[in-house]
């Protein structure tokens, strides 16, 4: 495994990360400079404490700026404060502290999501896996939209996708956004089944009048990457298109590239615990068994048809090996792929904008 990373280094990585790179897009630097002056030790309960201290101000602003009818206001400063909890659970909530900084986050996201534009519709599927919480953003005007299921990976919650969803409804299509197995809400643990999430997502959204069922794609970023890679196969005819963005299929999945890669220098900190949640166990040893068996060539998936499929990541990514987006092209159906500068999903200021454009002309 890679070398876990002391205090100072983690300090380092936030400064660079900072109006960077979730969940640090949104924090400012006197804030940041604010908690990390306080962080004598790695304790995952002091990093909840700090962040949630820099982000109560922010939930108070934003129940003033509501009381006044001051909305866009209570808006940004309601966002503000969620940067902040999100950032205190990070990268999962597997402590008292960072699971309190958890629903914090949720509670503060969906009271800005009364103001977005469309606003955030939170709803709850009832399906055979348990109850599916899903945020949904479609506009008011009585037409049938066209819709990207959108999920993030270990690390990444549903709510996070808020600037992914910003820059798909700018671009005229409607958003959802779903937690993936074993992280967030999600009702259940990752297993060769649990695409039965999204599943049951598309069947909900084929339900809604305002969204149109023949124009339903999905993005999965990180390792949510996977999930949309095997849900494009087993939704082949339902989806009309898949963004694999940065995620692993087979080579991912083995032993070595496990090891190798857990604690990746890319990862700010306690990668092996985010991974190790995704599926209920406790440690890298217990989760070698569970892990291979998500291996889609394993399963027999890559021999089949998929929906059409754009494939991306960085050419330098420790976190999931390039291979995998050859594998997939070698495989199925013929896909596209892009291949960008940089370590873990390619992100460059062209990446988002990319993946965007290549949407919008497949859901035409």
């Amino acid at each position: 495994m890679g070398r876990i990373k002391n205090l100072d280094e983690i300090k380092a990585m936030v400064r660079a990360r900072t109006g960077k790179r979730n969940t640090f897009r949104h924090a400012k630097t006197a804030d940041v400079e604010s908690v990390l002056a306080n962080l004598t030790s790695k304790d995952p309960e002091l990093w909840a404490k700090e962040w949630s201290r820099v982000a109560k101000p922010y939930e108070e602003q934003g129940a003033q700026f509501e009381t006044e009818g001051k909305f866009p206001q209570a808006r940004a400063a309601y966002v503000q404060a969620y940067c902040y909890y999100a950032t205190g659970r990070y990268p999962t909530p597997h402590t008292p502290g960072k699971m309190a900084c958890f629903h914090k986050s949720l509670e503060v996201y969906e009271k800005a999501g009364k103001y977005f534009t469309p606003p955030l519709e939170r709803i709850e599927i009832n399906a055979a896996a348990g109850n599916i919480p899903i945020y949904v953003r479609v506009p008011k005007d009585g037409q049938r939209h066209c819709i990207v299921i959108n999920f993030g990976g270990i690390d990444s919650f549903k709510a996070e996708s808020y600037e992914y969803d910003e820059g798909l409804q700018k671009a005229g299509m409607a958003s959802c956004a779903v937690d993936i197995p074993g992280v967030g809400e999600c009702p259940i643990k990752a297993s060769p089944t649990a695409d039965s999430i999204f599943s049951a997502v598309i069947d909900y959204l084929e339900t809604r009048p305002d969204v149109d069922p023949k124009r339903i794609a999905i993005m999965g970023r990180s390792f949510g990457g996977y999930w949309s890679a095997k849900t494009a196969h087993v939704e082949a005819k339902r989806l009309r298109a898949a963004i694999v963005w940065g995620g692993g299929v087979h080579y991912f999945f083995q032993e070595d590239w496990l090891r190798e890669s857990t604690n990746a220098e890319s990862y700010l900190m306690d990668h092996d615990i985010a991974r190790c949640r995704l599926f209920g166990v406790e440690k890298i040893d217990d989760l070698l068994k569970p892990w291979s068996q998500l291996s889609l060539k394993d399963q027999g998936w890559l021999d089949k048809p998929s929906c059409p499929m754009l494939i991306v990541n960085g050419k330098e990514d420790l976190q999931t090996p390039i291979a995998d987006l050859y594998i997939l092209l070698e495989y199925g159906t013929p896909k596209s792929a892009r291949v960008f500068p940089g370590g873990h999903m390619g992100q460059t200021p062209q990446t988002f904008p990319t993946i965007v454009n290549w949407l919008k002309n497949e859901l035409k």
